[in-house]
């Protein structure tokens, strides 16, 4: 079965300054702020929540189809997507644009500044989901504003369940849009902070939003997750990783773990650890496609660290 993932396709540009911000920025003169770091390390990661949701998503042996717009400076990812076997018949270039594209500082004390250009992500509204494109699943990623509404009211129109999963752009949308996403979603996935938002922007509480779907999840980092489905609290504990090097794309890959159990029928206990083990998996590795791992080995992961089968 596949599954669609309306989401962003970006590429990160990661930049390590040799020194600490704090040596460079004087707080008296922050209003005049005038500063370049020199920045001998750059790297060029494959991103964006939706690639990196189905990058994880095939590791699991799933069928993702991305459902994103990008610029003309896509080759590289389009060839990449090509490699892994991903399906990007949904994929829109969008030729006056470039795609989108972060732009990411780190100091030594781990601080960063980022600028992020949106790009082509402004016209993920010129993608439809429609009956012919026979998926029976999909989750409304950060993507662009109009396409985020679009793709939820299309999806809801087709009776295809969904996650609604607001991530960095939950902050664009009112209290009353949020409501309607939730409205039209089967499940919803946030973070501890966007989950304190969106009960700030919604003046309900987390446990009174996930009466309105079928389950409602909250990631915690460190702390693990719960899940609010049945009428019950569901505590998945965080996997320990190998290795902690890089938390950036991990949340992406707890939702393919969670798009994975949906799909394949798994209980909330079972679809929660294989998502907890996702997130533990990708943090060992810096970028947020840059581990690997087949079906076999993440089977054998998630027998070691919960002592059953998946």
């Amino acid at each position: 079965m596949s599954i669609l993932i309306c989401g962003s396709i970006a590429y990160d540009n990661i930049m390590v300054f040799q020194g600490r911000f704090k040596d460079h920025i004087l707080p008296e003169q922050i209003h005049i702020l005038n500063v370049a770091f020199l920045v001998p390390q750059l790297r060029r990661e494959f991103g964006g929540c939706a690639g990196n949701i189905a990058y994880n998503l095939k590791m699991l042996g799933g069928d993702p189809l991305i459902m994103a717009t990008v610029g003309s400076d896509a080759a590289p990812y389009v060839s990449r997507l090509d490699s892994l076997g991903i399906s990007r018949k949904c994929v829109r270039e969008v030729p006056e644009a470039l795609t989108a594209q972060a732009f990411i500082t780190t100091d030594l004390d781990d601080n960063q500044i980022t600028a992020f250009h949106p790009g082509a992500m402004n016209h993920s509204h010129l993608n439809n989901v429609t009956s012919s494109l026979g998926t029976k699943l999909g989750i409304v990623a950060p993507d662009g504003r109009e396409g985020m509404l679009q793709h939820a009211r299309e999806l809801a129109a087709l009776n295809i369940p969904f996650v609604f999963d607001p991530g960095q752009g939950l902050p664009m949308f009112s209290g009353e849009e949020l409501l309607d996403f939730i409205a039209k979603a089967t499940y919803v996935a946030v973070n501890d902070y966007e989950g304190k938002l969106l009960e700030e922007r919604t003046g309900r509480s987390l446990i009174e939003l996930s009466t309105l779907v079928e389950a409602l999840i909250v990631t915690r980092g460190a702390a693990g997750s719960t899940i609010h489905a049945l009428g019950q609290q569901f505590d998945i504990p965080c996997v320990t990783a190998s290795e902690v090097v890089d938390p950036t794309g991990c949340g992406d890959a707890y939702r393919a773990g969670l798009l994975y159990g949906i799909a394949t029928g798994r209980d909330w206990k079972t679809t929660g650890q294989l998502a907890s083990l996702m997130g533990a998996l990708k943090i060992s590795s810096r970028g947020g496609q840059n581990h690997v791992a087949d079906r076999a080995a993440i089977t054998s992961a998630y027998r070691k660290h919960f002592g059953t089968e998946l």
